[in-house]
């Protein structure tokens, strides 16, 4: 009686594996306990095929650093002009910055809304008077290149886990900051060139650089949508 009833046991048990078995293939795939899959369908995968469809906003952000480079390039009135513009415009992002931090550090928002208020009234002033702004720049152009050069490098270091071309970015921080040293020591109309130069060619790498990113960014969404009607 023992016997048989082991027997039955066993062939039960035979029986549960091989139905568990057969139906192996269904249940692949399937989340459990109800739970909705996470893939890139969903969630992140999602976010980002939405934010890669948008990437001809960074194609036309390239389009545009071009050509403020060769507009800083010609080294006329409208290349003065137009350094003292960006240079209003850098200033007034750097306040709104500053608002943010306000907002988001409540124990020391009186030093970020004063920073803020003086960066704001400086990015005005600059945009009125975008010829004495680059004035006022390539007299202290020493000082902005020496701290060009260090965010640079800081940058570099910060960027290195994510980033291969890491190196490239400590490169030109250590090369900006060897030609701060040599700014400091020159007349006013070759710092005056030499501002011009940089504005140029800054804004031509970052023109060419959106434009290369815009590209990856649209590869990206296109490799998502393949993933996804698989």
């Amino acid at each position: 009686m023992s016997y048989t009833q082991n027997k039955t046991s066993s062939s039960s048990l035979r029986d549960r594996a091989r139905e568990r078995f057969a139906h192996a293939d269904e249940l692949e795939g399937e989340p459990p306990n109800g739970q909705m899959p996470v893939g890139p369908d969903l969630g992140l995968g999602s976010a980002l095929g939405k934010a890669a469809s948008y990437w001809w906003v960074e194609l036309l952000a390239g389009v545009f650093w071009v050509v403020i480079s060769v507009v800083v390039l010609k080294f006329n009135q409208a290349s003065v002009t137009t350094v003292g513009i960006l240079t209003g415009l850098m200033f007034l992002l750097f306040a709104a910055q500053e608002s943010v931090l306000t907002a988001v550090d409540r124990p020391r928002r009186w030093i970020w809304a004063i920073f803020s208020v003086l960066l704001a009234a400086s990015g005005i002033v600059a945009l009125i008077h975008p010829t004495a702004t680059f004035a006022g720049f390539a007299d202290i152009l020493g000082f902005v290149f020496l701290l060009v050069g260090v965010m640079w490098m800081v940058q570099a270091f910060t960027e290195r886990p994510i980033n291969d071309l890491w190196w490239l970015t400590l490169i030109s921080g250590i090369m900006m900051t060897v030609l701060a040293f040599w700014v400091s020591g020159q007349f006013f109309v070759v710092r005056a060139y030499t501002l011009l130069i940089f504005a140029g060619v800054w804004a031509m790498t970052t023109g060419i650089i959106d434009i290369v990113r815009a590209f990856q960014i649209r590869e990206v969404g296109q490799e998502l949508g393949r993933h996804r009607r698989r």
